[in-house]
Order: C-alpha cells, then structure tokens, then sequence
C-alpha cells in the first residue's frame, strides 16, 4: 500500500512465513516498525533509504516462532516498543490496550485486542481521517484462514480457539470490506494451517471466501479452526518465555571466529556440535561425523530449531561466506545464539589435518524399487510430513515425520538396511544425519525422493 500521505513496505521472510512491515509518512519522516525479526539491520537500511526514522517499533503477540527484534531495534535506533499490556514483559516498554493511539503523520495506529492465537494478541489498524485504510492483524486473521490456536497446550487451546471466533466474527470482519489486511504469519510458517500463498489480502477477500468466516456457530468454528493442524518445531516452547523476559541484546549480527580442523576437533571432543550448512550433494559426498547436515534452503531456520538442542554449542561448516553469514542470521532468528566458530577452509582443511570424514550411501529410486520388488529385508523409511504421507506414499513403506527423530522411542531395525526419502532429497539427508548420531549406520539416502518415484510412475498408496 503507498498513498500519498503513507507507505507500507514489507520485509518477508520465506524460511519462518512471516512478514515485518515498515509504516511511515512521506509528510513527517517517521515510522513505525510490526513485528520485526532480530537482524534488524534491513529494517534500518530501509528507513535510511527512506529517510524516515522508526520511531515505534511493535509485536503483534508474543511470538512461538522467531525471537523478536524490538529490543534490538529499540537499543539501536532509539525506538520506543509498544507491546500488548496483557503480555506482561520484563523489559522497558509501552503497554498497549484497546483503543489506544499511535500517530504517524497526519494517520493513526489504533490498537485493536484480537485474542485467539495467543490470550495476549493485539492488532493495529492504521486510520487515515477517522476512516480505516489497512489493518496489521499479526495471526489474528491470515490470507485464507487465522494462525493456530494450540500452541499454548491443550488446557488454553479451546478457550483461545473460542477468542478466535468472535475475533473474527464481532471485530475484524465487520470492518469495511476495503481495508487491506497485512498479517505477519503466512505459507511457510507452522504457526498455521495449509492456506493461500498470498501474503496480503482484504477484508472483502477474507469476507468471501475465508473457510473460517463462513462457519455459523463457535461449534463448527472450533471444529474447523482445529482441523488440519501440522506438527510444529520444538523450539517454539522457548521463544515465548524469551520474548515475555526480553532477548539478551546481540548490538548486531555476530560475526564467527574461524576456528582450524584441530580446533574443531577439540571443541567435538569438549560436546561442541557441528552443523553443516552447505547442499545436500556435498553433505552426501564428504563430511566430518556426527555433523547435522542441514541445508541453508531447507530451510536451516525451520530445521535447526526443529532437530537440534535448543542453545547447543554449534560449530558451523559453510561452502561460501555468504552462506555462512545466511545461517548465522536464521540461526539467531530462533534464539540460537551459542555459535562457536566456523571450521576454518572448510571440508577441505578438515581432510588436509587428516581427520576422518564420512559419506552417505545413495540409490535411485529405480534400483530401491528393484530391490524391494525382489524380497530384500530392507526398510522404506518416509519422512515427508504427515499430510504428504497422506496424499501418497511408496507402499509399505515406513512412515516418521522428521521432526521426530531426534526424540522419539524409533522402532526402527539396526540389523537391516534402511532406505530414506523425503520429497526430493533435502530432508532425507538431515534425517540420515540425525540417525547416524543415534547409532544407525546402514543408512541409504534414496535420490530424487518421492517426486521422482512418482515421475517414473511407480506405484503409491494413498491415506494414513
């Protein structure tokens, strides 16, 4: 949206499915900041590009997602935070509640309380004189539905749904059908259901054809709002209590120390852990034992939070510095601040010290398809998600959603080979990675995955 009087500018970023928004006035050169991450450099480098100055800077709700950048952005820029009364922060901050104001220029911020996914969700609706232009509606309401209301446990999941339904039905759809809707959560992001790819949306739209604003009881609404919910990482149980406490201040995006393969080796020894970020191809082909082999695009923010011990000691191995840099940055994202170093020249430096490395075994999907055929004591293991599995599956397979792995009490046999796909091949790895920690060695990464057993048209079973 850009008016004569306002601009929004959105910040999306794909690995979480959220998106920042950047409000400000063209007239008075101030602005405010929703729901920023906590490299908040970008943000600053937009308003420098603007010529605005972020004046407030705000969260929707406590976040079960991403560590929240206000903090950081207060500390660096001078921002004021506004953030709901009801989320009771430690930290210095204005609490914000129904009906109070923001003025950016000659347009105003009004604060809207829109529980539902969590008890303490507000919403800011952006008023230009006295009539509602656009509304930043955090989860509250997303393109085709509203963020999860489970996240909290089961005692507040009911409640928190019952908020939603009269959120959405006695506030936020009542408003005029013109209004634009910018929500931070969106595809991608765990903290919702299977919806739209859009990233913004109105009123009108929501009115329409929103699943959710088309239910005649709280009943059904209940009933729909909780149907279809994927599993969501385990990390999320920490990013409220640090975001309710306040996130320990970084003054910016760390920058790792290089650390020689001997160095390496010791901090191994000493329960240092390494994540190596760099494409599956090379993860498969060398790389140091017992890494994580998790890509940069699997996305690293979504994985690392989801297989790794929440504040692990991590030593990162990268192909490129730009790549090590990226991971730093999704890594902060989710709190995972303890970051030791890099592994100084890489794979490469580690195999000149004369240190043991390790390769996967791979098929294709033609020769796994032989060899099951043929009566070999082998096991499918799928680790596409559940609703993946349910649209089609290689039959007799085994299915565990990946995020289980590193947890779960696994029924899986060491004394026979054990053959693993995802979709394409980048989950599959990570998988094997976190099997391989957990003792089982005769791993197969099945190449090319699903979507190539069902390109050559093999055969696949549909259903749970």
């Amino acid at each position: 949206m850009k008016t004569d009087s306002i601009f929004v500018e959105q910040f999306v970023d794909e690995g979480l499915g959220n998106s920042a928004y950047l409000v400000g006035s063209h007239a008075t050169k101030a602005a405010v900041l929703i729901d920023p991450l906590r490299d908040v450099d970008q943000y600053l480098a937009a308003a420098e590009r603007l010529s605005v100055k972020i004046t407030h800077v705000l969260d929707t709700h406590l976040h079960a997602d991403f560590i929240s950048g206000a903090r950081e952005l207060a500390a660096q820029a001078g921002a004021v935070i506004g953030v709901s009364a009801e989320a009771k922060v430690g930290f210095d901050h204005r609490p914000l509640a129904e009906n109070d104001g923001l003025e950016i220029g000659d347009v105003r911020l009004v604060v809207l309380q829109t529980p539902g996914h969590t008890p303490e969700h507000i919403s800011f609706l952006l008023t230009e004189a006295g009539s509602p232009t656009a509304l930043f509606s955090g989860g509250a309401l997303i393109v085709g539905g509203a963020a999860r209301t489970d996240l909290l446990g089961h005692d507040l999941t009911l409640p928190l749904t019952r908020h939603l339904y009269h959120t959405l039905r006695d506030k936020l759809l009542t408003l005029p059908d013109e209004v634009n809707v910018y929500p931070t959560h969106g595809a991608g992001s765990f903290c919702v259901a299977p919806a739209s790819s859009d990233r913004v949306t109105t009123i009108g739209r929501e009115r329409r054809s929103n699943p959710l604003a088309q239910v005649k009881t709280e009943g059904e609404f209940v009933t729909r709002a909780l149907s279809g919910l994927p599993s969501y990482p385990v990390y999320y149980k920490e990013m409220r209590p640090i975001n309710q406490r306040g996130p320990k201040l970084l003054g910016g995006v760390p920058v790792l120390k290089p650390l020689p393969a001997e160095e390496v080796r010791g901090q191994i020894e000493r329960g240092g852990l390494v994540l190596d970020v760099r494409p599956k191809e090379a993860f498969a082909e060398a790389h140091i034992p017992g890494a994580y082999g998790i890509a940069l695009d699997a996305p690293l923010v979504t994985w690392a939070g989801w297989l790794i011990p929440f504040d692990a000691p991590l030593i990162l191995v990268a192909a490129s510095v730009a790549d090590r840099e990226a991971a730093v940055r999704q890594l902060i994202r989710i709190g995972y601040d303890n970051l030791l170093g890099y592994l100084e020249g890489g794979v490469e430096a580690w195999v000149k010290a004369d240190l043991r490395t390790e390769r996967l075994q791979t098929m294709s999907v033609a020769e796994l398809r032989a060899r099951v055929r043929s009566g070999e004591a082998l096991t499918v293991l799928d680790v596409r998600q559940d609703s993946e599995w349910e649209a089609g599956h290689i039959p007799g397979a085994l299915h565990i959603e990946n995020g289980r792995l590193p947890y779960d009490n696994l029924s899986l046999s060491t004394d026979r080979p054990i053959a693993v796909h995802c979709a394409h091949g980048t989950r599959s790895t990570t998988a094997i990675s976190v099997l391989l920690r957990r003792g089982y060695h005769n791993l197969i990464l099945v190449t090319g995955g699903f979507v190539a057993w069902q390109a050559r048209r093999f055969e696949v079973e549909r259903g749970k």
